[in-house]
């Protein structure tokens, strides 16, 4: 029995780069990967050209969609959605749509990408606002899942509890944790600690079903002390771009020590093998490649600036989301919660009913 194909829509014009990093990576994962088809969305001479510079291998793996404009990392979503209607990006997005392509994928601009997206593929029932997330590396060994990480800054209480089920579905579907635990990120572990936000949304999230561990830190973040941690998209950005900022940090610190002098230099070269294999897990181009949860269809973002190295593995994180069924097992959590918050509200109706009734 044959394995079915895999097709993801690349938009190959977005990001700092471009086609030189998109089109490679492409080609790069298809020769790792046979199952996998891609539909590279963007200027078609110029991703024909592309392709042709980079030899094998079947080019029958490849769909060229031609797109005649660019979303551009300036240009605001009314122009991306309302004036840019032949960009790679939302020719991308309307193959998923078109069930052409299984996953879509760009590294384009952010709030554009999530625009076109939401528009021609809509929001799931129960879900009121799509949410970044994206895995981030913790001290266990493994990664810690997160979001929102920028598409949402005023959230309510309701809307980290639908971040919470979809959250809760990639970390189960896509990083196979059976029962995964969620946390609430605040400024402490107890419940009087928030905003008030926050503290009803700890309330939704004790009474949701979903395995919820509590409150947690910053620092809880890279401990791996929960499978996914929730919060509003403007905590979340600036809580994601410190931790790439800490790892670019220690890593030039690193090389600039063992520069130093010949004694230093000396231990930098039989430190190598662990010094590597540090690099390896901090190295944020492992961990590119964040979900839009809670569309009718999967998209990737990648970072705008990912060389071919890190667009791969964005690639490789809609390919398992395909693979795994994060859209089926999305719906199939928001329906299960609703389901059970129906089943609550009904028992305590009946319980204030039968309080109320006059003894006979």
């Amino acid at each position: 029995m044959s394995t079915p194909e895999i097709r993801i829509a690349v938009d190959c014009m977005g990001g700092d780069f471009g086609l030189p990093v998109t089109v490679p990576a492409a080609h790069q994962f298809a020769r790792q990967h046979p199952d996998t088809r891609f539909l590279l969305a963007g200027h078609a001479a110029d991703i024909e050209s592309a392709l042709a510079k980079l030899g094998g291998p079947d080019r029958d793996w490849y769909e060229i969609l031609p797109a005649t404009e660019v979303v551009t990392m300036a240009d605001s979503v009314e122009v991306a959605l309302r004036r840019k209607k032949d960009s790679s990006m939302r020719v991308a997005v309307q193959a998923v749509k078109d069930g052409r392509a299984d996953a879509c994928i760009s590294a384009g601009n952010t709030g554009a990408w999530m625009a076109i997206s939401r528009y021609l593929l809509k929001t799931l029932d129960g879900i009121d606002r799509p949410a970044i997330a994206t895995s981030i590396p913790n001290q266990k060994g493994g990664a810690t899942t997160m979001l929102d990480l920028g598409a949402n800054v005023d959230c309510s209480a309701e809307h980290l509890l639908q971040f919470a089920i979809m959250g809760s579905a990639l970390a189960s579907r896509v990083d196979r944790h059976k029962q995964p635990t969620i946390g609430l990120l605040n400024i402490g572990e107890e419940v009087i600690k928030g905003n008030e936000v926050v503290k009803q949304a700890a309330e939704l999230l004790r009474n949701s079903g979903l395995n919820f561990y509590g409150n947690v830190e910053g620092d809880d973040i890279c401990k791996g002390t929960v499978d996914v941690i929730v919060c509003d998209g403007f905590v979340g950005n600036v809580v994601l771009k410190s931790i790439e900022g800490v790892a670019k940090m220690v890593a030039t610190m690193m090389r600039a020590e063992f520069k130093r002098d010949a004694l230093s230099l000396t231990a930098g070269l039989l430190a190598t093998p662990v010094l590597n294999r540090l690099r390896d897990r901090v190295d944020n181009r492992r961990y590119n490649g964040a979900a839009l949860l809670g569309l009718r269809g999967i998209v990737i973002k990648s970072h705008g600036s990912a060389d071919a190295y890190a667009y791969g593995y964005a690639l490789a994180r809609a390919r398992e989301a395909v693979q795994n069924g994060l859209l089926d097992g999305t719906t199939s959590a928001i329906d299960r919660l609703r389901q059970s918050l129906l089943a609550a509200a009904a028992q305590s109706a009946k319980l204030t009913n039968q309080t109320s009734d006059p003894a006979p």
